[in-house]
């Protein structure tokens, strides 16, 4: 039974739309060897085809999530070993670096109170 007030076909069509601008802008960044952006654009893209799907099958918003393992997990899609693992190191990737970013915001006001 859809949600109240979920128009369904109007938010995977969203997701879906947005997910094929996000493809469009991983070729770019990768033709252009801008590949840790392009890795980004790419999760995205596979997150938001995953929130589609969700959408599809357990007719509800998808949730607030950005692991790409536990969203396919919520949408009970049927996935191979190397699919899962394939899902589980592309979101360790984006946890590292986004780790690596707030320590270096972190550090830079330290290093130039102790250092300039």
């Amino acid at each position: 039974m859809e949600k109240e007030g979920l128009n369904k076909k109007k938010l995977i069509k969203y997701w879906i739309e947005s997910a094929d601008d996000d493809f469009e802008t991983m070729l770019a960044m990768y033709q252009s060897q801008r590949y840790n952006w392009s890795l980004f654009i790419g999760h995205l893209m596979i997150e938001k085809l995953l929130k589609a799907y969700f959408v599809k099958m357990q007719e509800d918003y998808p949730p607030f999530i950005h692991n790409l393992y536990r969203l396919a997990e919520k949408t009970n899609l049927e996935l191979s070993d190397e699919k899962k693992e394939q899902l589980i190191t592309i979101t360790e990737v984006q946890y590292q670096r986004k780790i690596r970013r707030l320590q270096n915001e972190f550090q830079k006001p330290l290093y130039s109170r102790f250092y300039s």
